[in-house]
């Protein structure tokens, strides 16, 4: 039998959550410390590819999440003169793929919800903000001077703006400069096409619009609008007011109209900054790290949550594999995480200049380049699976996108 260990993590988001989860269920007591009071379903819509879908499935939360979610059969990116730049259909890899519009909301609900019935000690309202060691274990101090373990293991996945970062062997944090707004409203058609669409000029200028599925608490289906924004230019673009904004988004793509109706003034537009977070081995001395806190990047390739989910599912993996040898079943996590997501990152890095920068040059070069991807089967079958989140690099064959697990997505 294997031995059951005391471990503490750190964040109650998505990868917090599942991670959660499977290690409840394999036997360890965990405890989970979360520094909002009171966690609710807040957010906008996410893409959840096949690869994330897969690590539901490993979670038994799968149906739960889909139900609720919009199917996503396609993503279609146009210019402003209607020309398309790509039209990436998920049928191209797979006649059963498909992606799950899903409000991040839903997607909390649903992973905390299971945390709880696993079994997992929660405390909320309890930020962390340093680990040290204390003989063969770790303690985690809250900004209250309060200790909580000890723990055999500490798992850290409290986001972008990780407090324990100093914790890490090696670790790079750098904010993006530019982010997104955000609304979510009723929907209005948008989830019948199935489509991600996302309208772009040059590259200071790009909107999209997600289905969303169903909101939080309510069986009423939504859409979320994004618009990108550079940072520093979010008090001149409040300042400016909704008039402004209404007549420039409108401009870029009339589909938006009825959605901005809906607006009386900004307040309920939301505007998310991102990070780019660069760090290996994703582990340390009893300690190891998650989903954005771990790799976070711009959410251009929209693989946020569905790398998290998958960091879980590894991570459960190597210590089943390895369940008398901790340190070793944290450098296997590492290892296997690797090739994935330096895929991920170098490719988010690659592209986001091209849809999210003042770059005129960059944009000409995607307006002349990705409508090959058209015609050109091969180009077109790679961009589809970075999209679904399969890929591992141009030589390392990708992830097996099939309903059996198996240790597809494991060591």
């Amino acid at each position: 039998m294997s031995p059951s260990l005391r471990i503490g993590i750190v964040g109650a988001g998505t990868a917090g959550s599942a991670a959660a989860i499977l290690l409840c269920r394999a036997g360890h007591q965990v405890t989970l410390l979360e520094c909002v009071a009171v966690p609710r379903p807040v957010g906008a819509g996410i893409t959840l590819q096949p690869t994330g879908q897969l690590a539901l499935e490993r979670l038994g939360l799968r149906e739960d999440v889909a139900s609720r979610g919009a199917v996503i059969d396609r993503l279609v990116c146009r210019r402003r003169d209607g020309k398309v730049l790509v039209d990436l259909p998920y049928g191209d890899i797979g006649p059963d793929l498909q992606g799950i519009g899903i409000h991040r909301g839903v997607l909390f609900e649903t992973l905390f919800g299971a945390a709880m019935a696993a079994g997992a000690t929660i405390h909320c309202g309890v930020k962390i903000v340093r680990s040290e060691r204390a003989g063969p274990a770790r303690l985690l101090l809250d900004d209250t001077g309060t200790t909580h373990g000890p723990f055999d293991l500490v798992i850290v996945a409290d986001g972008a703006t990780c407090e324990l970062h100093a914790e890490a062997t090696s670790v790079r944090a750098t904010p993006y400069p530019w982010g997104a707004l955000w609304l979510v409203v009723d929907d209005m058609g948008f989830a019948a096409e199935r489509t991600l669409h996302q309208t772009v000029d040059r590259a200071s200028h790009m909107i999209g619009f997600l289905p969303t599925g169903m909101a939080p608490g309510r069986d009423v289906p939504v859409v979320s609008m994004f618009w990108s924004l550079r940072a520093d230019r979010l008090d001149a673009w409040r300042a400016a007011g909704l008039s402004k904004w209404r007549d420039e988004v409108l401009a870029l793509d009339p589909r938006a109209e009825p959605i901005l109706d809906t607006l009386d003034d900004l307040e309920p537009v939301l505007f998310s900054r991102y990070r780019d977070v660069v760090m290996y081995p994703w582990h340390g001395d009893r300690i190891v790290f998650l989903g954005d806190a771990a790799h976070a990047m711009s959410p251009q390739l929209g693989q946020g949550a569905n790398l998290a989910l998958v960091d879980a599912v590894v991570l459960a993996d190597a210590m089943a594999t390895h369940p008398a040898d901790l340190p070793r079943a944290l450098a296997t996590y590492s290892a296997s995480r690797k090739r994935h997501l330096a895929f991920y990152q170098f490719a988010t890095r690659a592209l986001t200049p091209m849809f999210q920068s003042d770059s005129r040059i960059l944009a000409w070069l995607r307006d002349r380049i990705f409508p090959h991807s058209s015609w050109f089967h091969y180009l077109r079958r790679r961009m589809v699976r970075t999209m679904v989140g399969a890929d591992r690099g141009l030589v390392r064959a990708p992830f097996a996108l099939t309903r059996a697990l198996g240790s597809g997505l494991g060591v």
